[in-house]
């Protein structure tokens, strides 16, 4: 049996709905008969311009429908794509281009301008001109990799804060997205409204909402107003955003209440979802946003169903299974999860998931328990939990009760070391009108009406904003 390629998955499944359409990027729009004759077109460039199978090629793209052409035409050739972050600086850019040891560079050529690149043509799609630029790779992969059937590589640290880039193979990409749609149930009838960074989601969101036939309504910076604009032209079906997103949505007065009739779904991933924002939006919508919990390694093995417990993010879906490793008195220890969709290997160090994973299981270096029922809570990353004289403490656990005060944004919870105590749990808190912010000592009160004394942030310090991740995940430390 030949090796299996995702856009050719792509092509077989969609033979019914060529008409339809796949992507809409503001007054774009483009059928999914236009789309796979883009990317079979932008392929064929890729190939006679040198661009072999199993290479792998960097691509650096601001989210548009472009950004799906191309990617779709490095894997429709059997590369590699290795996608990168348009907010990473030069210096970080070519460390990612070494790390990952890349033989080519696929990039806009209205971002950028690199010596010896070559014109890329045009897809029709909107963006305008691209460019290749060449590289002279070392080739130090072992065999390995080319029998993988390789895809994608996602620039990572891992759980383990060494192994970088997680490898994925088409085969894998397919288990992955089908387990997927065991909870997202995506039809040809869906319109999904796109608003996260497709450099961090395009795996098991992007491949798989095309499998399925559906159409893909790309909202561009800056948010809310694009959404806004996007709506006037076709109505959502499903919103899959980050918790940052559903805030704009329930708290902008531009977004009216009715700007969500006909969603069937909305899930929020990326990072936890605050009590507070959930609550937020279920008051100006009328139904609660679902909250997923995703890991590059693993794919989505987790999406909570409808009306789920505050704070949970459901059972595992069909084929995964997930355990709790060194529980304490309350239940809680580290989570680990496998099932259909890991990752292959990890690339720089080289590491096969075999030999990175005992018996078959995935350390996600989360805290957290499961109920009665078999649902998981997700308390924070095993290497953020706050020591105070021996007691735990779980940022998010305050964080969530932090949300709940008027006063708050967001927040973020962490410990400082402390010579007798070993560390003291501290906040920064983000006021919700900077004008206005809050009083240190009524948060704390506020705080020791909910939570253990010993839980209770001993400094309160007020910040502008909170450092962020490439991703949009909040950095801590």
């Amino acid at each position: 049996m030949a090796p299996a390629n995702i856009v050719e998955v792509i092509r077989r499944e969609t033979v019914g709905v060529r008409e339809r359409t796949a992507l809409a990027d503001g007054a774009i729009e483009i059928t999914y008969g236009g789309l796979l004759d883009a990317v079979d077109a932008a392929g064929a460039a890729l190939q006679a311009r040198g661009v072999r199978p199993l290479d792998r090629v960097a691509f650096l793209c601001e989210d548009c429908a472009d950004y799906v052409v191309w990617s779709l035409a490095i894997l429709r050739i059997g590369a590699v794509v290795v996608p990168v972050s348009p907010s990473l600086m030069g210096d970080e850019l070519e460390s990612v281009l070494d790390r990952m040891d890349v033989h080519a560079l696929v990039f806009d050529a209205a971002a950028q301008a690199r010596e010896g690149a070559v014109a890329l043509p045009e897809t029709g799609c909107g963006r305008g001109a691209f460019a290749l630029w060449r590289r002279a790779a070392r080739g130090d992969l072992p065999a390995d990799y080319a029998g993988l059937n390789p895809a994608f590589i996602r620039f990572s640290s891992g759980t383990t804060g060494t192994s970088k880039g997680v490898l994925l193979s088409h085969e894998t990409i397919v288990a992955r997205t089908d387990a997927a749609d065991r909870g997202l149930a995506v039809t040809s009838a869906d319109t999904v409204i796109w608003v996260l960074s497709m450099s961090f989601h395009f795996v098991v969101s992007i491949l798989l909402y095309l499998r399925r036939g559906a159409s893909i309504l790309i909202c561009r910076q800056p948010f809310p107003q694009s959404f806004l604009e996007a709506s006037q032209r076709r109505r959502g079906t499903l919103l899959y955003a980050a918790p940052f997103h559903l805030h704009l949505l329930a708290t902008s007065p531009l977004v009216a209440p009715e700007s969500l009739a006909g969603l069937r779904l909305a899930i929020s991933t990326a990072m936890k979802l605050d009590r507070g924002i959930s609550e937020a939006f279920e008051r100006k919508f009328g139904f609660v946003p679902i909250e997923a919990y995703g890991i590059i390694e693993l794919g989505l093995p987790f999406i909570g169903a409808a009306r789920e417990k505050v704070g949970g993010v459901g059972r595992a879906l069909p084929g995964f299974e997930v355990r709790i490793d060194r529980p304490d008195a309350g239940g809680v220890g580290a989570i680990r999860v496998r099932g259909p969709g890991m990752f292959d290997a990890y690339v720089s160090p080289w590491r096969l998931r075999d030999e990175a994973l005992e018996g078959g299981w995935f350390d996600t270096g989360d805290l957290g328990r499961l109920d009665a029922d078999g649902r998981l809570f997700i308390l924070g990353r095993e290497k953020q939990v706050i020591n105070f004289v021996g007691t735990k403490i779980f940022p998010y656990e305050v964080e969530e009760v932090l949300a709940a005060h008027p006063a708050v944004r967001e927040s973020l919870v962490y410990g400082e070391p402390h010579p007798a105590f070993g560390q003291l749990p501290c906040a920064k808190v983000v006021p919700a009108d900077p004008a206005a912010p809050p009083d240190p000592a009524d948060l704390r009160d506020f705080c020791r009406d909910r939570l253990a004394l010993h839980k209770v942030p001993k400094v309160f310090a007020i910040a502008d904003r909170l450092e962020r991740t490439e991703s949009g995940k909040i950095k801590r430390g």
